[in-house]
């Protein structure tokens, strides 16, 4: 989806649209509209898809769901589109990491750390996933941070997440990468395009196996090999 330009609120609706369909993702569900209208996809155009063009593309999901993701497309006020925040105080999960999702939709990881829209802000344990924020990704003028002026897009950027121990997006370039690493934070580049809650989960069971050191460290699990290093020192 990303190599369409779209407007955010297009994209978003898209991808909040695809969740409602069962085993459908974004860029699916963009390549189904493509056959129904030409490209660019508009806001007339998707105001002219209609029920009976969403099945011709999904044949075999049923006429109720259909009409949800369709009213998801067509809908107009986008801030009641993105997923709810729930609540979180400090120490509500212990053995829990802060993710950071740059995403163009909200829904998937998309976006590239440099241009994405926004950062879906998670809290992940091993039993519980919640989305505590998200936090515009676009820089106003004059930004001023810790009296400095900012002029980085990536400082900026790697500053906007600095409470979190991971960030996931679907590209980065090296010198972003680097701040971001100077932030403390691990970036993870996805090999292809996927879910958040798909991306969540994932990390979701490599916490509750075996997490590589520098995971488990963040999260306050002893693993064998920091055991051993210990008792190494200790002589």
């Amino acid at each position: 989806m990303s190599q369409i330009a779209l407007s955010r609120e297009l994209a978003l609706r898209i991808g909040l649209a695809a969740r409602a369909l069962p085993d459908t993702d974004a860029k699916t569900l963009l390549t189904a509209l493509t056959r129904s209208v030409s490209l660019p996809i508009t806001e007339k155009k998707l105001a002219g898809i209609d029920l009976h063009a969403l099945k011709t593309g999904f044949p075999g999901i049923d006429d109720s769901t259909l009409m949800r993701a369709l009213n998801i497309l067509k809908n107009e006020k986008i801030e009641q589109l993105l997923p709810p925040i729930d609540v979180y105080q400090e120490g509500d999960m212990p053995g829990s990491v802060r993710v950071a999702c740059a995403s163009d939709d909200g829904v998937t990881v998309d976006g590239h750390f440099g241009s994405c829209r926004q950062f879906m802000i998670y809290q992940v344990s091993s039993e519980e996933a919640r989305l505590i924020d998200i936090r515009d990704a676009e820089i106003p003028e004059g930004l001023l941070v810790n009296n400095k002026i900012i002029d980085d897009k990536n400082v900026y950027r790697a500053e906007l997440i600095h409470d979190c121990k991971v960030v996931y997006m679907a590209s980065v370039g090296g010198p972003a990468a680097a701040k971001i690493v100077k932030q403390g934070i691990y970036p993870i580049k996805l090999p292809e395009q996927e879910s958040i809650s798909d991306t969540v989960k994932q990390l979701q069971e490599v916490i509750a196996g075996t997490p590589p050191p520098w995971l488990a460290k963040i999260i306050g699990i002893e693993t064998p090999e920091r055991s051993r290093f210990k008792q190494e020192a200790r002589g």
